[in-house]
């Protein structure tokens, strides 16, 4: 691809820009253009420059807009069938530990075949983290950002957690705040609406025993208290099994629901790169995004994920936001108010530390 010259971009800026100057440093172009109605255009103009390996960005400087005009150089393809075994890879992890979270569970209360409840654990936790993935897709695809297939992350079977969720690559740049917010909270309402359908299933599939037989088990380790969060405890209320002097033993397609549940909470964090992260910079700019980072620190040691909790600060402190190329439009009004919607769901599916029904 031939490199466009100084003439040509001069006159695709031109075609969409009041041009007021135009200045050239090492870095590349720098024009002072009028600032009404950019947002837009400056859509426009990036997905024309971004096919010619040129990258604009916008700055504010004393009052007045500039757009800077520079070369990037594209990421290599990376290799098509890593994301595939690491997705073959996470399946197989997620059937062993399904397996023989059936074994643990039968040993209390039979709820079913082995075999047969690894494959429902195994599509129903598969099904969650892709959906979540595919929702970012979706709303990628929607403003033509190009994105690599999901990548997921096996985790550690039977004595740990089968997965560590899953996470897409942006191959392009991300033009403007409203575009970042998009991606971001497409991909944990997605996975949520999935996470509740495995809840409702789930709630039916697991047994239940009496609260004197859960003591004695919680005393011998067979059994392990999970924090509930709000969604899950409403499913196992419309399940009838809410109520006091009896114990849920979570059937495995429940601990995927849980599992669903807690990756959205974490991911709805208004925190890091998070996708909570990237919606609270998107509504609030820089400055507000660092504080509810750590804020978020806080929550994630007041609830006990302090491990999570160093991981967010220590990545926050490389890499502490994604910033658009336009950073100077604000959020859409409709955007903004569903921030609110967004802390709503985070308080939804957060694990809380205590029972809200018993």
């Amino acid at each position: 691809m031939s490199e466009p010259t100084y003439d040509e971009v001069v006159s695709m800026v031109s075609s969409l820009f009041v041009i007021k100057g135009i200045g050239q440093n090492f870095d590349g172009l720098q024009f002072e253009i009028e600032e009404s109605g950019f947002k837009p255009k400056f859509v426009q103009l990036a997905q024309k420059l971004e096919s010619k390996n040129l990258v604009p960005r916008l700055e504010r400087v004393d009052g007045r807009a500039y757009l800077l005009v520079a070369r990037f150089h594209p990421p290599k393809s990376r290799r098509a069938w890593i994301p595939r075994l690491l997705f073959a890879a996470t399946i197989a992890v997620v059937m062993v530990d399904g397996y023989y979270r059936t074994i643990d569970a039968n040993s209390i209360v039979r709820i079913g075949d082995p075999l047969q409840i690894a494959v429902l654990y195994t599509a129903s936790l598969i099904g969650i983290l892709g959906v979540h993935e595919l929702g970012h897709i979706t709303a990628a695809k929607w403003h033509k950002i190009k994105t690599s297939w999901p990548y997921f992350i096996p985790g550690i079977p039977i004595i740990g957690i089968p997965t560590f969720g899953a996470l897409i690559m942006s191959r392009s740049f991300t033009i403007n705040r409203d575009i970042l917010f998009d991606i971001g909270i497409s991909g944990p309402i997605a996975g949520l609406v999935v996470a509740i359908a495995v809840s409702i299933y789930g709630s039916y599939l697991s047994p239940v025993i009496s609260e004197t037989q859960a003591q004695a088990l919680f005393a011998h380790s067979q059994l392990v208290e999970m924090h509930e969060n709000i969604i899950m405890t409403l499913t196992l209320l419309m399940a009838g099994k809410a109520a006091s002097g009896i114990q849920v033993v979570m059937s495995p397609v429940m601990f995927a629901a849980w599992l669903g549940f807690l990756i959205t909470f974490l991911n709805l964090l208004p925190a890091w790169q998070l996708d909570g992260g990237h919606i609270a910079r998107a509504t609030f700019g820089r400055k507000w995004h660092r504080i509810s980072t750590y804020a978020s620190i806080g929550v994630l040691v007041a609830l006990g994920y302090t491990i999570m909790a160093l991981f967010v600060l220590m990545f926050s402190m490389r890499s502490p936001d994604a910033k658009p190329l336009d950073d100077i439009s604000q959020l859409s009004s409709k955007r903004k108010k569903m921030f609110i919607f967004v802390i709503g769901l985070a308080v939804l599916c957060a694990p809380l530390p205590f029972s809200i029904l018993r």
